[in-house]
């Protein structure tokens, strides 16, 4: 994430960049694959070191059990053909773990759309604390200056709200009656008061408040998403965001992903772009 830049005289932070980081990736038992071969009186090992790609050639040969003669061209042409043909069920066997940070509601509200084969756990507003303000402003808004005043006035008036209304509602919740219309037991410690205070403010905030999701997700459900949010017709910020999980994808596993291509947009993003859709 680019380092979020305070804007002039006040003190809400802008964020024009997304993040992403790799957290976890899968691994391969080679001693269990060994024993599976041997049962089955076969001999065989994947010239990849991307256990994702191990794991996927692995479940498309148990689908013809095509261990013992395979083709010559190794991982890259097996998983090249399973593109080609469209057996695409074998990529839901690569997983990857990945969390996106420097994103706006906004984004998240169009990412979660994205169900089968991805799941989500994302930072929670009643429970964090949103008083410091982080947004993120859409490049359009940011190129101009008259656009960008009104942005920044909008969102400046949204955070001082929130702020207030947290400060205001947290005091309040001391009061008996206050906590018992809030569904609060009287006399609730400081961290149920802020919980119910928060919860209540967040209302205020707009789309643009950056927030953080950890993303688990197979191949083919990657595959998706890149085809969906990094066309031309998507959304810009959601399609910077696929740019850059592209390239963190390309470099991770380049037989699953290395048949797409980025294309420059007139706005500085990049149109992905394969032959083979809807794998």
């Amino acid at each position: 994430m680019d380092a979020a830049k305070p804007a002039p005289g006040t003190d809400i932070h802008i964020i024009s960049e997304p993040s992403v980081y790799v957290i976890g990736r899968q691994m391969v038992d080679d001693t269990e694959l060994d024993r599976f071969l041997t049962d089955h009186g076969v001999s065989w090992e994947s010239d990849s070191e991307v256990a994702a790609e191990v794991v996927t050639e692995t479940a498309g040969r148990v689908c013809y059990m095509s261990f013992a003669k395979p083709r010559p061209g190794g991982n890259a042409t097996y998983l090249h053909h399973i593109k080609e043909v469209g057996h695409g069920s074998v990529l839901e066997h690569g997983v990857w773990n990945l969390l996106f940070t420097g994103v706006s509601r906004s984004l998240t509200h169009e990412l979660v759309r994205h169900r089968a084969g991805m799941g989500y756990s994302q930072l929670s507003q009643r429970y964090v604390d949103e008083s410091v303000a982080e947004y993120v402003e859409p490049d359009i808004i940011a190129a101009d200056p008259e656009l960008h005043a009104l942005w920044l006035d909008a969102v400046g008036h949204a955070h001082a709200a929130y702020v207030k209304l947290a400060e205001k509602l947290n005091a309040k919740l001391t009061d008996p009656q206050a906590a018992a219309a809030a569904m609060i037991p009287p006399g609730a410690d400081r961290t149920t008061r802020r919980k119910a205070a928060r919860q209540a403010a967040r209302s205020v905030l707009p789309n643009a408040t950056e927030t953080k999701i950890f993303v688990t997700a197979n191949a083919r459900a990657l595959r998706h998403f890149l085809e969906q949010r990094g066309a031309a017709g998507a959304e810009p910020e959601i399609r910077k965001l696929a740019g850059k999980v592209l390239d963190i994808l390309q470099k991770e596993s380049p037989n699953l992903f290395g048949d797409y291509h980025k294309i420059p947009l007139p706005d500085g993003t990049f149109e992905v772009t394969t032959a083979f859709k809807k794998v």
